[in-house]
């Protein structure tokens, strides 16, 4: 009987400890953040509290990597519906100048986003999104060269925990990430 006590004891500390059933790339704590949406709402760091979470960095003129990712995001909604799974999906603009509301409202609409689990994020400076995802998810983001529009930023989906720690990584660019992404989900809810 003491052993029972102390291996149930010892498996609550663990699992107070952030000891997650997948296996974990990142552990990094997400800075408080509130930003527009676009349907011109304000989301916040402590709205997704106690929500499992899956960011990514994209913006809306861009020609290269967000095509792909967006199709990944959106398919990732998809298989998360239908597989039941309760997530939220955040996109972060990294050309928030641009990106306005409006802007990312038809973006998200021209993938078919349902708007109720996926948020398109802007209303900050270029530096605020940079030190963000530089600062919380170890991603690059970097101002466009000179003579282009395209902000240079890295391809990751992340995924945030209930307590708001970015515990994992995965490809944006590369489809098969989405079932991984849904398999992680099923895992630690």
């Amino acid at each position: 009987m003491k052993y029972l006590f102390l291996i149930f004891t010892l498996s609550i500390f663990l699992t107070a400890c952030g000891d997650y059933p997948i296996e974990t790339t990142m552990s990094q704590d997400v800075e408080a953040f509130e930003f527009t949406t676009q349907d011109n709402d304000q989301l916040s760091l402590t709205e997704l509290e106690g929500e499992w979470w899956i960011a990514d960095f994209i913006f809306t003129n861009c020609t290269t990597v967000c095509l792909p990712m967006t199709s990944n995001m959106a398919s990732l909604q998809t298989k998360l519906n239908e597989e039941d799974i309760d997530a939220q999906l955040v996109s972060f603009s990294v050309d928030p100048d641009y990106d306005s509301p409006e802007v990312l409202k038809a973006y998200g609409k021209s993938y078919n986003a349902d708007f109720s689990n996926w948020t398109f994020l802007t209303g900050y400076d270029f530096n605020t999104i940079k030190e963000l995802s530089i600062t919380s998810f170890k991603n690059l983001v970097a101002e466009a060269p000179d003579g282009t529009d395209q902000v240079t930023h890295g391809t990751s989906f992340f995924l945030v925990s209930p307590e708001g720690k970015v515990i994992k990584n995965y490809s944006g660019v590369e489809s098969a990430a989405v079932d991984t992404i849904v398999q992680d989900l099923k895992e630690v809810q």
